[in-house]
């Protein structure tokens, strides 16, 4: 088994997790968070079992209850509502989420149209959108999208994108706005984070020597489902699973190395679980792939510091 590093959890989940739990010892159960906090279902029920409660919108959230915001950002009125409705709110949102979100505010100021690359309906997404007027920022998805814009060639246009993005492809994207709108202002640095692209770098190291990769991870991860079809590019079967229990010793026929890595919202735990699953059918080898080491850390908010 090659098992690709890095792996699983990032600094911005991390800090994320570590926001719910620093915010449940403060100020006690319940604490509500609105969304998912990360995209995993084990690290979300792990969390509501030590008395987090996960609300859709802030109209769930009782009187006097603290509130934590997802580590995949919210629109500014999301906060602005928190403020007037005198709620005790803490800010999970990654900090490279909200460069990105600071980004945009310096580009409207400046007369810029934005181009946002982008899935449509991630949470991440509708954060960003929400950090400017509508029909300020235009999503874009694929290369086709790019040949539908409509704007004039001079336009004053600018690009961003969200941080879980396929590498390759985006930088795909990117080429074809260079090529039809060469004055569109880029970002000052790489807006894909640091996580996410390791972590495809990965997967790409183990992908060519695997006949099957397995990518531990919630359906609705954006940056797991990119490693699937990192893998698959390659010319490597793929399949996203959230637990051991979901393989199937069918797909182990003519399989005598495996690719395994964990999406960054993913703990090592389920790593140790899906090896414990495969253990049971074959005597397993474990070899780590380091393309890179991660020491990244970010900082807790100020009321949860101390």
């Amino acid at each position: 088994m090659l098992i690709a590093a890095p792996r699983g959890f990032c600094a911005g989940v991390d800090r994320a997790i570590e926001i719910v739990e620093r915010s449940l010892e403060r100020y006690g159960a319940p604490v509500y968070v609105r969304h998912e906090i990360v995209h995993n279902r084990f690290v979300v029920d792990s969390l509501r079992a030590k008395g987090a409660v996960f609300v859709d919108e802030l109209d769930e959230v009782p009187e006097g209850v603290p509130v934590v915001f997802s580590a995949h950002g919210v629109p500014k009125s999301v906060p602005a509502e928190a403020e007037r409705r005198q709620m005790i709110y803490v800010d999970a949102t990654c900090p490279l989420v909200s460069k990105v979100h600071r980004q945009a505010e310096r580009q409207i100021a400046a007369g810029r149209h934005i181009l946002f690359i982008g899935h449509r309906g991630h949470p991440e997404v509708i954060g960003t959108f929400g950090q400017v007027d509508e029909g300020q920022m235009t999503l874009v998805e694929t290369v086709e999208d790019v040949a539908r814009l409509s704007f004039p060639n001079d336009a004053p246009l600018a690009f961003l994108t969200q941080t879980t993005l396929s590498v390759d492809e985006t930088a795909q994207i990117i080429a074809a706005l260079l090529a039809r709108f060469p004055q569109v202002t880029a970002p000052k640095a790489e807006d894909i984070c640091y996580a996410t692209s390791n972590r495809q770098a990965a997967v790409k190291a183990i992908a060519p020597d695997a006949q099957l990769v397995l990518v531990i991870g919630a359906p609705n991860s954006s940056n797991s489902l990119r490693l699937v079809e990192v893998a698959e590019r390659g010319g490597t079967p793929a399949r996203l699973i959230q637990r051991g229990d979901e393989i199937q010793q069918s797909w182990l026929d003519g399989v005598t190395t495996l690719g395994l890595s964990a999406g960054a919202s993913a703990p090592e735990e389920l790593v140790r679980e899906v090896i414990a699953r495969l253990g049971e059918w074959r005597v397993v080898e474990e070899r780590a792939v380091t393309t890179t080491v991660e020491n990244m850390v970010f900082k807790l908010p100020r009321q949860l510091a101390d």
